[in-house]
Protein backbone atom coordinates (compact mmCIF):
# COMPACT_ATOMS: atom_id res chain seq x y z
CA UNK A 1 0.00 0.00 0.00
CA UNK A 2 1.28 3.08 -1.02
CA UNK A 3 1.88 6.05 1.69
CA UNK A 4 0.52 9.35 1.17
CA UNK A 5 2.47 12.17 2.17
CA UNK A 6 0.84 15.26 3.46
CA UNK A 7 2.42 18.24 2.18
CA UNK A 8 1.99 21.06 5.16
CA UNK A 9 0.50 24.41 4.12
CA UNK A 10 3.13 26.89 3.41
CA UNK A 11 4.03 29.45 6.12
CA UNK A 12 2.70 32.59 4.16
CA UNK A 13 -0.84 30.49 4.16
CA UNK A 14 -3.21 31.32 7.50
CA UNK A 15 -5.46 28.22 7.89
CA UNK A 16 -8.32 30.86 8.82
CA UNK A 17 -7.94 32.71 5.40
CA UNK A 18 -7.91 29.56 3.80
CA UNK A 19 -10.97 28.20 5.59
CA UNK A 20 -12.45 31.20 5.00
CA UNK A 21 -11.78 31.53 1.29
CA UNK A 22 -13.24 27.46 0.92
CA UNK A 23 -16.49 28.44 2.65
CA UNK A 24 -16.75 31.48 0.31
CA UNK A 25 -16.52 29.22 -2.52
CA UNK A 26 -17.94 25.97 -1.39
CA UNK A 27 -21.27 26.14 -2.46
CA UNK A 28 -20.28 27.41 -5.83
CA UNK A 29 -18.04 24.87 -6.69
CA UNK A 30 -20.67 22.16 -5.68
CA UNK A 31 -22.89 23.59 -8.00
CA UNK A 32 -20.19 23.80 -10.72
CA UNK A 33 -19.18 20.04 -9.46
CA UNK A 34 -22.65 18.92 -10.42
CA UNK A 35 -23.02 20.63 -13.80
CA UNK A 36 -19.29 18.73 -14.65
CA UNK A 37 -20.75 15.07 -13.17
CA UNK A 38 -24.60 14.76 -13.04
CA UNK A 39 -24.28 13.14 -9.82
CA UNK A 40 -24.51 14.89 -6.14
CA UNK A 41 -22.31 12.57 -4.86
CA UNK A 42 -19.48 12.52 -7.34
CA UNK A 43 -19.72 16.18 -7.53
CA UNK A 44 -18.99 16.22 -3.32
CA UNK A 45 -16.17 14.17 -3.74
CA UNK A 46 -14.49 16.14 -6.41
CA UNK A 47 -14.94 19.05 -4.63
CA UNK A 48 -13.86 17.70 -1.53
CA UNK A 49 -10.26 16.43 -3.68
CA UNK A 50 -10.29 20.09 -4.81
CA UNK A 51 -9.84 21.42 -1.84
CA UNK A 52 -7.28 19.11 -0.45
CA UNK A 53 -5.38 19.98 -3.72
CA UNK A 54 -5.48 23.86 -3.36
CA UNK A 55 -4.41 23.57 0.48
CA UNK A 56 -1.05 21.29 -0.85
CA UNK A 57 -0.82 23.56 -3.69
CA UNK A 58 -1.21 26.71 -2.04
CA UNK A 59 2.27 28.02 -2.40
CA UNK A 60 1.44 28.08 -6.08
CA UNK A 61 -1.50 29.89 -6.52
CA UNK A 62 -0.80 33.06 -8.44
CA UNK A 63 -2.79 35.86 -5.98
CA UNK A 64 -2.96 38.29 -8.87
CA UNK A 65 -5.74 35.54 -10.21
CA UNK A 66 -9.23 34.96 -9.05
CA UNK A 67 -9.15 32.43 -6.22
CA UNK A 68 -12.61 30.82 -7.68
CA UNK A 69 -11.15 30.43 -10.97
CA UNK A 70 -8.12 28.18 -9.51
CA UNK A 71 -10.51 26.50 -7.58
CA UNK A 72 -12.22 25.44 -10.82
CA UNK A 73 -9.49 24.72 -12.58
CA UNK A 74 -8.44 21.91 -9.88
CA UNK A 75 -12.31 20.83 -9.74
CA UNK A 76 -12.03 20.25 -13.76
CA UNK A 77 -8.76 18.75 -13.67
CA UNK A 78 -9.93 16.53 -10.55
CA UNK A 79 -13.19 15.65 -13.00
CA UNK A 80 -11.17 14.45 -16.09
CA UNK A 81 -8.98 12.41 -14.08
CA UNK A 82 -11.88 11.10 -12.33
CA UNK A 83 -13.08 9.95 -16.06
CA UNK A 84 -9.95 8.42 -17.47
CA UNK A 85 -9.25 6.76 -14.00
CA UNK A 86 -13.10 4.81 -14.59
CA UNK A 87 -13.00 5.23 -17.96
CA UNK A 88 -16.03 7.20 -18.55
CA UNK A 89 -16.19 9.23 -21.62
CA UNK A 90 -15.99 13.22 -20.61
CA UNK A 91 -19.55 14.84 -21.91
CA UNK A 92 -18.14 17.96 -22.53
CA UNK A 93 -15.18 19.25 -24.89
CA UNK A 94 -12.93 22.02 -24.44
CA UNK A 95 -15.41 24.81 -26.02
CA UNK A 96 -18.43 23.62 -23.86
CA UNK A 97 -16.06 23.94 -20.46
CA UNK A 98 -14.62 27.51 -21.73
CA UNK A 99 -18.41 28.77 -22.31
CA UNK A 100 -19.25 26.93 -18.96
CA UNK A 101 -16.67 29.04 -17.46
CA UNK A 102 -17.44 31.89 -19.04
CA UNK A 103 -20.89 31.67 -17.57
CA UNK A 104 -19.54 31.14 -14.26
CA UNK A 105 -17.84 34.43 -14.12
CA UNK A 106 -20.51 36.71 -15.40
CA UNK A 107 -22.89 35.02 -12.57
CA UNK A 108 -19.87 35.78 -10.07
CA UNK A 109 -18.86 39.32 -11.60
CA UNK A 110 -22.43 40.45 -11.58
CA UNK A 111 -24.11 39.20 -7.94
CA UNK A 112 -20.89 37.15 -6.09
CA UNK A 113 -21.47 33.69 -6.07
CA UNK A 114 -22.86 33.62 -2.59
CA UNK A 115 -25.61 36.43 -3.26
CA UNK A 116 -26.81 34.41 -6.47
CA UNK A 117 -26.97 31.04 -4.44
CA UNK A 118 -28.99 33.20 -1.50
CA UNK A 119 -31.10 33.96 -3.95
CA UNK A 120 -31.77 31.04 -5.57
CA UNK A 121 -32.28 29.68 -2.01
CA UNK A 122 -34.72 32.03 -0.95
CA UNK A 123 -36.56 31.59 -4.74
CA UNK A 124 -36.94 27.95 -3.37
CA UNK A 125 -38.46 28.82 -0.34
CA UNK A 126 -41.13 30.26 -2.51
CA UNK A 127 -42.03 27.23 -3.90
CA UNK A 128 -45.45 25.68 -3.45
CA UNK A 129 -44.62 22.25 -1.59
CA UNK A 130 -45.58 19.55 -4.22
CA UNK A 131 -42.72 21.65 -6.32
CA UNK A 132 -40.34 21.67 -3.35
CA UNK A 133 -40.47 18.10 -2.70
CA UNK A 134 -39.98 17.21 -5.91
CA UNK A 135 -37.10 19.69 -6.05
CA UNK A 136 -35.48 18.17 -3.28
CA UNK A 137 -35.67 14.45 -4.01
CA UNK A 138 -34.48 14.62 -7.55
CA UNK A 139 -31.91 17.72 -7.17
CA UNK A 140 -30.72 17.74 -3.35
CA UNK A 141 -30.88 13.40 -2.61
CA UNK A 142 -29.01 11.14 -4.91
CA UNK A 143 -31.65 10.01 -6.75
CA UNK A 144 -32.41 9.94 -10.24
CA UNK A 145 -35.72 10.10 -11.28
CA UNK A 146 -37.63 6.88 -10.94
CA UNK A 147 -36.22 7.23 -7.65
CA UNK A 148 -37.43 10.39 -6.94
CA UNK A 149 -40.41 9.69 -8.19
CA UNK A 150 -40.51 6.66 -6.02
CA UNK A 151 -39.76 7.97 -2.88
CA UNK A 152 -43.09 11.11 -3.35
CA UNK A 153 -45.55 8.11 -4.19
CA UNK A 154 -45.92 9.65 -7.78
CA UNK A 155 -45.34 8.33 -11.10
CA UNK A 156 -41.75 9.91 -13.19
CA UNK A 157 -44.19 11.72 -15.59
CA UNK A 158 -45.58 13.59 -12.75
CA UNK A 159 -42.31 14.04 -11.47
CA UNK A 160 -41.06 15.66 -14.73
CA UNK A 161 -43.75 18.00 -15.46
CA UNK A 162 -43.17 19.22 -11.44
CA UNK A 163 -40.05 19.74 -12.04
CA UNK A 164 -40.02 21.83 -15.58
CA UNK A 165 -42.97 23.70 -13.52
CA UNK A 166 -40.35 24.58 -10.17
CA UNK A 167 -37.17 25.18 -12.96
CA UNK A 168 -39.61 27.77 -14.73
CA UNK A 169 -41.22 28.84 -11.47
CA UNK A 170 -37.20 29.64 -9.81
CA UNK A 171 -36.42 31.43 -13.13
CA UNK A 172 -38.84 33.69 -13.41
CA UNK A 173 -38.19 34.53 -9.12
CA UNK A 174 -34.29 34.91 -10.01
CA UNK A 175 -35.07 37.05 -12.97
CA UNK A 176 -37.17 39.04 -10.94
CA UNK A 177 -34.78 39.66 -8.46
CA UNK A 178 -32.11 41.03 -10.63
Amino acid sequence: MKSLAIAYPPPDMDRTRFSELIRDHHQPLLAYARVLTGHPGRARELVQDAFVAAWQAIARFDVTRDFGSWLRGIVRNKWREDCRKHRREVPFDDPELVRLEEAVRTWSASDGEAGLLDRLADCRSKLPETLSLAVHAYYDEDSDGDQAASSLGIPPATLRKRLERARTALRLCLESSN
